[in-house]
């Protein structure tokens, strides 16, 4: 049996002091320039304290090009290295493993933000989205390289590419609008080739104590839950990644349109042949029964997002008591802040779910 505290060795890079991890979130907490500020580090470092094994950070651009939100942490430039330096040093100091979420919006960015023409897999003359050429496409493959080795030589402990929600690895995989002919597109083939080619490059360029990380959602976005069966394992076979994390909204939720008694969407992932890659899942995770009751399933890793945010110290009270759960909310705005939420974070959490926060 798998307890919340069982540490637990990667394919890469060191062991994680347990099955809990912060699940990375939007925070708007970065300056403006993408560099690390205190407020960040405060969110981060009272997890880590809180028990958190491994601390993701918020999803970080790895282009200019590819921001979405202000305040949206940077790893596309070396002027972004010495927070990313403070940080990792911080989390190792508290006993934690870091790992920095690198991200791409696609034709989700914001030019108004990025300053960028907003480009992606597909032209849409709505929005004004231009698709990318090939070989934008391949720079883009070097982008996400790139950052995971400005990531490695910041003294962080692996990356986690953000294959999810509808993002740019994602929109690759998007069946109903990646029509690309370049190879990046029209079939399952094609759509997965630019996501293998990522973390393909990744590991060649990283070395063997810093370890890969993929979130993927496996439905919604265009995406076929059959196909992505198919590609979770094949990466799980290819031995680029050590961590796999699925993003689910809910552990328990059906595929859509399923019909009572089905499969649940883990039910199609968790059994599938790992080859050593370690399978974590996000959500509705809000106690530790929840945690256990997941990794009864057979999962490896537990991603905890808005439990987390309730209680920095979720970690630590899972792993010591088998009954607790996380404060429900909604809560207060001076409950977040309680809990290290800086102003941004407290105004774009509120803004985005007002059923959860009272004033």
């Amino acid at each position: 049996m798998t307890y919340l505290s069982d540490p637990l060795q990667l394919p890469h890079g060191g062991a994680l002091p347990n099955r809990l991890v912060l699940a990375p979130m939007t925070n708007q907490q970065s300056h403006l320039d993408g560099t690390v500020s205190e407020d960040e580090l405060a969110w981060l470092m009272a997890r880590a304290d809180g028990g958190f094994g491994l601390l993701q950070t918020a999803a970080a651009y790895v282009h200019p090009a590819g921001q979405v939100w202000p305040g949206q942490l940077g790893i596309s430039s070396d002027a972004h290295l010495p927070g990313l330096e403070r940080l990792a040093v911080a989390i190792a100091g508290a006993g934690g493993r870091s790992s920095v979420q690198l991200h791409h919006g696609g034709v989700r960015a914001e030019k108004t933000v990025s300053g960028y023409a907003v480009v992606g897999p597909w032209d849409d003359a709505q929005t004004g989205v231009r698709a990318m050429t090939t070989a934008e496409v391949r720079q883009a493959v070097e982008d996400f390289a790139a950052a995971a080795v400005r990531a490695e030589k910041a003294g962080i402990d692996g990356i986690e590419v953000h294959g999810g929600h509808g993002y740019l690895v994602g929109q690759f995989l998007d069946a109903s609008n990646n029509r690309r002919e370049d190879g990046y597109g029209s079939d399952a083939e094609g759509r997965s080739r630019f996501v293998k080619e990522v973390v393909a490059a990744i590991r060649e360029r990283t070395g063997p104590d810093f370890h890969v990380g993929l979130r993927l959602s496996v439905e919604r976005y265009g995406l076929v839950v059959e196909d992505m069966v198919q590609l979770v394992g094949e990466l799980m076979a290819s031995g680029n990644i050590d961590i796999l994390d699925l993003s689910l909204w809910d552990v328990d939720k059906l595929p859509a349109n399923a019909p009572e008694g089905s499969r649940t969407l883990l039910e199609h992932f968790v059994d599938l042949p790992r080859h050593g890659t370690v399978l974590g899942v996000a959500g509705h995770m809000n106690s530790a029964a929840d945690v256990q009751r997941v990794l009864d399933s057979g999962v490896d890793l537990a991603y905890i997002g808005k439990a987390a945010i309730a209680d920095h110290a979720f970690a630590r009270q899972a792993m010591s008591d088998p009954g607790y759960r996380a404060p429900a909310f909604p809560v207060t705005r001076d409950h977040l802040r309680s809990e290290k939420l800086s102003e941004s974070f407290v105004s774009y959490f509120a803004s985005n779910w007002p059923q959860l926060v009272v004033d």
